[in-house]
């Protein structure tokens, strides 16, 4: 058997297996790669030369990058100025909400900008009485387009330009994926605003993500924070100015926290700097120990609004809020705690604790003493968002309910780690844009900035990597050199090139539907690392440019929207909007014919045959 017949046999197999969905796409990857090593088709060096490639760093890069965004709260302040600007207007709601996942596909990947934009969009449907199986689908489809504005929207648009380089064409530039992108999003949003309501069920979702925009609010009602809290301003006069408030806690009474401490004005947090004369120091405990408190340190009372002053010194950019729950076999059982208590290092303080859902009771001065924890006991606890993050991660002693990071990424306000991404995301767009310096080289250098300037921990920037992609790209890049080297690539580009009569137009056609179908059962990365050395046979094999049949695969490899397993964003999107599988194709059919149209007359237009 020749070595071509071997990769086209691979190729098929590992079609079906994708297909088939049974074993993980992980172990394809490699046992494709190993196959072709088994056959000779490929040495030791060719199988693993995949992860060395540029392409697998930029990506990997890449991740980082978003997944900074995402840590720091960019992307849901981004949904929380949706919610302030979208106000009743239905149209006007798709349309914002359409633009801005893909201008966050742009930058973070369309799995990014629908995990962040999906509970904010979902709860402003319900608010203005638009089923979400109306938006949230749309949603995803416009990220698809917005992976098209960018060279970074879209791990598939670096491969697409690398494999052009390689080819001996031009790379694509930084905003060349826009002459396109820009056509595509318009059209997907045109049709979901004029036919969305024929082509979209109206349906009952089967679950809804959490909203947490109004975490601290929500907390502050349920646990009666208010209550025993108390606004202390420090006068000009006080000791405590030059002091802190973690150094005012050392001294509070038993019983009595020290919430935090917010500016003069109210909504900005102290944090660890030295306070200064109309600051406001947040205490909660029983008034005897908090007039104690207010006397030593020369505090006056402020009335109100306590409830908005508790929301910002509660959850901000500094400090976070979590509730968490004993678990069965939990060590913490028998403990006493009451409120106000701090863990032995003082990293977390304890606001209040339930059983049954009703106050233990415990903590103020006419309540009963500590409380003597048990299985099922609820504890509301605040601390800084990274010692809440060091401290409960650790599994056995308490169950989660909100996550922190997901906390902190819907209801914090901006802080400097945030407004630091964003400088690095600047940095890289310009080396990109410019062409400074290779793609790899300055994702790399954006992922070193995140890490060195403490946006994300090295253990953060792993995880935020997904390394299934990963895998994908370096597992089936000894595929996609196989095909080419061996010569199947040619075979099938000859009947592609046969069948088009020669036509580029036809050519492109060709390719488009080649690529759609398998993108909507094969992962879209996989399809398009099998399809781009099949494009580039075919363009030499028909004598025209390499770079609109490339960018021709990367539209078509977008539009992976008629089944809900082609991207793991069509998947997220399926239980918010209670869909079924035919609810895809139903929608998805126009916008693909769209990408198609988009393709046939605006590639050829740019990149000439």
């Amino acid at each position: 058997m020749s070595d071509a017949a071997v990769c086209l046999a691979v190729l098929a197999a590992v079609v079906v297996l994708f297909v088939w969905n049974r074993l993980p796409v992980e172990v394809v990857a490699f046992g494709s790669a190993l196959v072709l090593y088994a056959t000779g088709v490929l040495d030791a060096g060719q199988v693993f030369a995949g992860f060395g490639d540029p392409v697998v760093t930029f990506v990997a890069a890449l991740f980082v990058v978003s997944a900074a965004l995402q840590a720091t709260g960019l992307t849901a302040w981004a949904g929380r100025r949706l919610t302030e600007r979208s106000g009743t207007g239905r149209r006007q709601l798709i349309v914002l909400a359409m633009l801005l996942a893909a201008g966050l596909t742009a930058l973070i990947t369309v799995t990014g900008a629908v995990a962040a934009l999906l509970p904010l969009v979902v709860l402003l449907a319900t608010r203005t009485g638009l089923p979400p199986s109306r938006l949230v689908m749309p949603l995803a489809y416009a990220g698809h387009a917005g992976s098209l504005l960018l060279l970074i929207g879209s791990p598939i648009n670096v491969i697409a330009s690398e494999a052009a380089a390689e080819a001996g064409g031009h790379t694509f530039g930084f905003f060349d994926f826009a002459v396109v992108g820009v056509p595509a999003l318009a059209g997907t949003i045109a049709l979901t605003v004029l036919l969305g309501h024929r082509l979209l069920p109206r349906r009952t979702p089967s679950s809804i993500p959490a909203d947490l925009s109004r975490h601290a609010r929500t907390l502050i009602a349920h646990y009666g924070l208010e209550t025993d809290s108390a606004s202390l301003q420090v006068p000009a006069r006080s000791p405590a100015v030059g002091s802190t408030s973690d150094a005012l806690a050392a001294t509070a009474p038993p019983g009595l926290a020290v919430v935090g401490a917010l500016t003069a004005d109210g909504h900005d947090p102290r944090g660890d700097a030295a306070l200064q004369a109309g600051d406001i120091l947040i205490v909660r405990g029983g008034h005897a120990s908090t007039e104690a408190f207010a006397g030593q340190h020369g505090l006056d009372h402020l009335p109100a609004p306590l409830h908005d002053h508790l929301a910002d010194v509660l959850v901000n950019r500094d400090t976070g809020l979590v509730e968490v729950v004993v678990s069965p076999r939990s060590s913490l059982i028998g403990s006493s705690v009451f409120p106000g208590m701090a863990t032995a290092d003082a990293d977390l303080v304890i606001l209040a604790v339930h059983r049954s859902g009703r106050d233990t009771g415990a903590g103020a001065d006419t309540r009963s003493g500590p409380t003597e924890l048990a299985a099922g006991d609820t504890l509301l606890v605040q601390g800084s968002w990274q010692a809440l993050d060091r401290k409960l991660e650790r599994p056995g002693h308490v169950l989660v309910v909100d996550p922190p990071a997901d906390v902190r990424t819907q209801s914090a306000p901006l802080g400097a780690p945030a407004w630091k991404a964003l400088g690095v995301l600047a940095g890289m767009v310009a080396l990109l844009a410019t062409g400074a310096v290779p793609a790899a080289v300055a994702g790399l250098l954006a992922a070193l900035a995140i890490v060195l300037l403490r946006v994300l921990t090295p253990g953060q920037a792993y995880e935020g990597v997904s390394w299934t992609t990963l895998v994908i790209v370096g597992g089936l890049f000894p595929l996609s050199v196989a095909i080419q080297q061996s010569g199947a690539a040619d075979d099938i580009a000859h009947l592609v090139v046969r069948a088009a009569g020669g036509n580029g137009y036809l050519l492109l056609l060709g390719l488009f539907l080649l690529t759609a179908v398998l993108g909507q059962f094969v992962s879209n990365m996989a399809t398009a690392l099998i399809v781009v050395p099949i494009a580039v046979s075919a363009a030499h094999d028909a004598g025209i440019s390499v770079q609109p049949v490339l960018m021709c695969v990367a539209v078509a490899a977008a539009a992976a929207v008629l089944t809900p397993v082609a991207t793991p964003a069509n998947m997220m999107v399926m239980g918010p909007g209670g869909y079924r599988f035919g609810d895809y194709w139903r929608y998805g059919l126009p916008v693909l014919a769209w990408f198609l149209v988009v393709t046939l007359a605006v590639v050829p237009l740019v990149w000439r045959f």
